[in-house]
């Protein structure tokens, strides 16, 4: 097809690649139809009804590059309309085209609804392309491959085995996922409505969240299981970097009050469908969807996989784990509609995210003051204000942690054993409280409910370290890790505390990893350099800090180094700009860089005012090298005795 504008030619492929995946959302897997297209720029020359040239070769070129269900265009296309079209373009690097010379720039339209393998390189050969002349009259083209000729055979012989293009499918893990594993992948929103994502995303995450509890189920965290969202990943290559059998994947069309709900499981080696359903449903019954959907994937996966009785009794005991999972939700659909955009918010991680996260849960709970769930999520939000937002000073600061406290009482007195509520309680006992001995039962409650969740995990290992235990923290951190391996949070953690540790190898190779999921992170690139600052590679250390995006981590490691260096002015010029900016927030940085300078004077007094500011980095101080010079110190046991550690806890020791 030949248009006259790049833009018309993209809106065109993303109409075509939305009808047939609503199409293809209603039917059968060996009946559904589906496109590669390609677009490009390019001359076409007209003859005897057919079109050739060299702009025609290469669009056919592209079209075999782009995956069922995708669009790939060339670097001309995008250039043209990367600020004309709501999609987001990913760049597919540079490709040899058969009988094209010189290497391409491709790209793909991302679609929010795709789901398969990734582009195809089949058609990528060492070859030669000649620079398209330049063209009195350009036109764009559409190439599209339609995958229908030999329609059932192709889909029949693929029902066993998921199609990987070109790519060799991925060597299996060492040792063989547990086959009560899964992954539940982000539902598609097929709705009209782009707004709508927050619903199809909330879908999927409750049913995770459901599963998540179910005893003897391993499942994978969601950020790692959001993290294929928008992707092309083959199931192989999901269950492999996830580490699991079976995925859980579907869509969702709302329309007006109704919901059509799809969900398949499928095996992760082969992409073999296990079990498909779709939902049909007026809008205030999808809470009995999504039971449902629970409680199928349940019995699916005990039933083929464990030799699980599939009688009535199985099926009551069953009933019963996924009620005991939904424990704290909501009737009020317009109240759980608001809810699944506080979490859709919320996972977002940033100051402007968390505002708007904290107001949808607050609409929540105007429509149900009983919906515990939404109180946990206040809580969990004013909680994140207090740790990282440095805006409104001491005031604010007091004023969060007043909120999440009243948040916390008011979620665990509707649901006593609500796992977000027992962990958001936690984190209070444990970084702004110091009442550690309260923290260990709570966590040891949370993580009976939901052994799991990695959240609840990395909790009970920053409890550890708060406690000195070091070496058992970090195994909880591994842990957390195994169960979420994309989570940057989860391998902040780790990484840090094998730096603190001096186990300078393993912090090196993780914290690059952490930059690459999240190079926004406090401690991605401070943290990397906090492992230089302790093996004396002063300019390394402060070098790799001024990347880092927590500005309190970047004045820390840099006022360290400079001092390091014995370069005494620089020092104090980031200690001076420390203390001005957050002396309200970073008093405990500002007493470790006082303890390595060897001033025990003024760190002994910030150390004070970090404990009247509830600072929560001094649930790190145990084992903090930051602080070792102050251990010798009569005032060292005096101060940890004012945070609540008595004597016998005083004697506890951990490399």
């Amino acid at each position: 097809m030949e248009f006259d504008s790049a833009l018309e030619a993209a809106q065109c492929a993303i109409e075509i690649q939305r009808t047939l995946a609503k199409r293809n959302h209603d039917v059968t897997r060996d009946r559904r139809i589906e496109l590669k297209i390609g677009i490009h720029i390019g001359d076409v020359v007209h003859r005897n009804g057919d079109v050739y040239g060299d702009g025609v070769n290469i669009a056919s070129r592209i079209e075999a590059l782009a995956g069922a269900g995708g669009i790939c265009v060339s670097m001309d296309v995008e250039r043209q309309i990367r600020n004309a079209l709501e999609a987001r373009f990913e760049k597919f690097g540079s490709a040899d085209l058969k009988n094209i010379k010189l290497p391409m720039e491709l790209f793909r339209i991302v679609l929010p609804w795709e789901s398969g393998g990734k582009p195809a390189r089949s058609e990528a050969r060492a070859s030669k392309k000649s620079q398209l002349p330049a063209l009195a009259v350009t036109a764009v083209l559409i190439i599209l491959a339609l995958l229908v000729a030999g329609w059932w055979w192709i889909q029949r012989s693929n029902k066993n085995q998921q199609s990987v293009s070109a790519h060799a499918v991925p060597a299996a893990p060492t040792n063989a996922p547990d086959q009560k594993s899964v992954a539940v992948l982000p539902f598609v929103n097929l709705s009209d409505d782009k707004g709508s994502e927050y619903f199809s995303d909330g879908v999927s995450e409750e049913l995770l969240t459901v599963l998540q509890k179910i005893p003897g189920m391993h499942v994978a965290a969601r950020t790692s299981a959001f993290s294929f969202k928008g992707k092309n990943a083959t199931a192989q290559e999901i269950g492999q970097k996830l580490g699991v059998a079976h995925l859980v994947e579907g869509s969702v069309r709302k329309s007006g009050d109704q919901v059509r709900i799809a969900a398949r499981l499928t095996r992760a080696d082969s992409g073999e469908e296990l079990w498909s359903e779709n939902y049909t449903r007026n809008l205030k019954d999808v809470f009995a969807v999504q039971t449902e959907l629970a409680q199928t994937i349940v019995e699916q996966l005990r039933g083929r996989f464990a030799g699980a009785d599939a009688g009535s009794t199985a099926k009551e005991k069953i009933q019963a784990e996924v009620q005991a999972a939904e424990k704290g939700g909501t009737k009020n659909v317009e109240a759980h509609q608001y809810y699944l955009q506080g979490r859709f918010f919320e996972n977002r991680h940033s100051e402007k995210s968390a505002r708007e996260a904290l107001d949808a849960y607050e609409h929540a709970l105007a429509l149900d003051p009983g919906f515990a769930l939404a109180w946990a999520g206040v809580a969990q939000t004013h909680l994140w204000f207090a740790a990282f937002s440095t805006e409104g000073g001491q005031k604010r600061f007091d004023a969060h942690l007043a909120s999440a406290r009243d948040a916390v009482a008011r979620a665990l007195s509707i649901e006593p054993n609500l796992p977000n509520g027992l962990l958001a309680r936690a984190t209070i006992e444990t970084n702004f409280d110091f009442n550690w001995n309260a923290a260990a039962q709570t966590l040891s409650r949370a993580l009976a409910l939901a052994p799991a969740d990695p959240n609840v995990v990395i909790a009970a290992g920053n409890l550890e370290i708060a406690r000195g235990n070091v070496d058992r923290a970090i195994e909880l951190y591994r842990k957390a890790v195994d169960l979420d391996p994309v989570s940057a949070q989860a391998r902040t953690f780790l990484a840090f505390n094998l730096a603190t540790t001096k186990r300078f190898a393993e912090a090196q190779a993780e914290f690059p990893r952490v930059v690459e999921l999240n190079p926004a992170a406090p401690w991605a690139h401070a943290g990397l350099a906090l492992s230089y600052l302790l093996q004396n590679k002063f300019e390394e250390a402060a070098t790799e800090a001024q990347a880092d995006a927590g500005e309190w981590c970047r004045l820390l490691i840099v006022s360290c180094a400079r001092w390091g260096q014995r370069q005494v002015k620089e020092s104090d010029a980031a200690l001076a700009e420390l203390i001005k900016n957050d002396a309200e927030t970073a008093a405990y940085q500002i007493a470790e860089v006082y303890a390595y300078r060897g001033d025990k004077d003024k760190a002994f007094e910030w150390l004070e005012r970090a404990r009247r500011q509830h600072d929560p980095g001094l649930a790190g101080l145990r084992k903090d090298p930051f602080l070792a010079s102050l251990h010798g110190d009569a005032r060292w046991n005096a101060f940890l005795r004012t945070m609540g550690l008595a004597d016998d806890q005083l004697k506890t020791s951990a490399r």
